[in-house]
């Protein structure tokens, strides 16, 4: 059974065909919208839009492993440990989400004017 303990393990299972075969058939099983938002009452759909920057379209949905594999490589191409999330419930998973809304400048004057 194989490992994916490095970034180089992992690297090469996610570049491999059978992934890539895995992610688009979990993406159309999915409907091709984020399931964790779907949970949540809202709708998080692909859009298709093109990134200038990056020469490529922007990436909105990724395939998720339920239960990572790192912990649990024989449920790598499992369809019932995989599903469809944004990028934004993706990273929220993984500790990687930033409330923007912090970032705010706080108004200059806290108190009443008159």
């Amino acid at each position: 059974m194989a490992e994916y303990k490095t970034r180089e393990q992992k690297r090469k299972f996610y570049d491999g065909g059978p992934w890539k075969q895995m992610r688009e058939h979990i993406k159309k099983r999915d409907n091709y919208e984020c399931q964790e938002c779907k949970r949540l009452g809202r709708v998080t759909i692909d859009t298709n839009e093109y990134s200038e920057s990056a020469k490529r379209k922007k990436i909105m949905l990724v395939v998720d492993h339920i239960k990572e594999i790192e912990d649990y490589p024989e449920l790598a191409l499992d369809k019932d440990n995989l599903e469809t999330k944004c990028v934004n419930c993706h990273n929220k998973k993984h500790g990687r989400y930033v409330d923007y809304s912090k970032w705010r400048k706080k108004p200059k004057w806290d108190d009443e004017w008159w």
